[in-house]
């Protein structure tokens, strides 16, 4: 693909990537991202029961291609027998996220966050923290590896001067991420402006795999299904200290970064989940293995009604959300880029089945 090319690919989708929580009903143009940062209200829509099954769609499902720890999905809570499996040791940088059922989706959350539906999902072993930028390269020096920033040319951040547009910066990239012109990534902050193709190359060489939304939200959910907002609880402070790098402010008008980060945190600087995993709300959107769908197509009786996205689905928010615009942080929130994209909030971090 030619740079131009991708600069009309990311002013056309790319624009919405802050903003895609609001679910604007027109496609995000140069002409149409003012009124589209007016407001950022997304009700619920009503959802007609009559055009869904409780089974899902064997077409959808296939296009998802959901791993095998995935074994039931369903509208209808299951019951949950865990399969008898010997626990291999654990490497020092995963934790073990056991097997359960989950209630994926909200119901106070946004419209793409609804119907809520049932999964099992089997035991896995998961990187406790996103991947570092240290970490990423160890793999870039083993391998030659060039990323799709790197042969682009540039990466998308956003530009502070300009009303906080979306722009492509030359030479951003995963050890640049703001651009050659501002400071180098700490090796202990979660590595960047890696895309999703860049994110599955170092996945494979690390005999791993990125993990699908379901097995993000059971694990934020600490494989108990546990129903607060965040996996920690219910409130984004606690005893006046944030518990995640999030946007403290008005967004985009003022952040008053009182986490005293603007940008990326140190992976695990705000504590561990109760399963013991870090930055699984805030900080960096983590890419996911499958497709951004609707979770209507997913048991739609006629796929066609409803609509499985071209972009991969993202987890855990960053440190551009605020919850009067994206509240992504949230166990359900969820987001999506194209797989070519390398943007200065979003990273990743593996899984590995038993």
């Amino acid at each position: 693909m030619e740079v131009s090319v991708f600069f009309r690919v990311f002013i056309c989708l790319g624009i919405a990537f802050l903003f895609q929580e609001c679910n604007s009903s027109e496609a995000s143009t140069p002409e149409s991202v003012p009124k589209e940062i007016e407001s950022c209200s997304t009700p619920a829509r009503p959802i007609d029961v009559s055009l869904l099954q409780s089974e899902p769609n064997k077409e959808v499902l296939e296009e998802l291609d959901f791993p095998k720890t995935i074994t039931y999905l369903g509208l209808k809570e299951p019951t949950y027998s865990p399969k008898t499996k010997q626990i291999p040791q654990i490497p020092s940088e995963m934790v073990l996220v056991p097997g359960g059922k989950v209630r994926i989706g909200a119901e106070d959350g946004f419209a793409h966050e609804l119907p809520q539906f049932w999964a099992n999902v089997e035991s896995f072993l998961m990187d406790k923290s996103p991947v570092t930028v240290g970490q990423f390269r160890e793999f870039v020096k083993a391998t030659g590896y060039k990323t799709e920033a790197d042969k682009f040319g540039n990466a998308g951040v956003i530009n502070d001067e300009t009303g906080k547009e979306w722009m492509l910066v030359d030479g951003a990239n995963w050890e640049y991420p703001l651009g050659k012109k501002m400071p180098k990534a700490l090796d202990d902050h979660p590595v960047t402006q890696v895309s999703w193709n860049d994110a599955n190359a170092y996945a494979k060489w690390a005999g791993k795999r990125l993990p699908c939304e379901i097995e993000f939200e059971h694990a934020a959910r600490n494989a108990k299904n546990t129903r607060t907002k965040y996996p920690w609880g219910e409130d984004i402070q606690s005893k006046g200290k944030w518990n995640a790098n999030v946007w403290q402010g008005k967004f985009p008008l003022k952040n008053f970064v009182e986490d005293k980060f603007p940008y990326t945190s140190p992976v695990g600087h705000f504590g561990k989940t109760p399963l013991g995993l870090t930055d699984m709300s805030g900080n960096i959107w983590e890419w996911t293995s499958n497709k951004k769908f609707d979770y209507a197509a997913l048991f739609a009786k006629d796929a066609r009604m409803f609509k499985v996205s071209e972009e991969f689905a993202e987890r855990g928010g960053s440190f551009l959300c605020e919850p009067q615009w994206c509240h992504g942080y949230r166990v359900s929130g969820r987001s999506g880029s194209t797989a070519e994209t390398s943007l200065f909030h979003l990273g990743f971090r593996c899984v590995k089945d038993i």
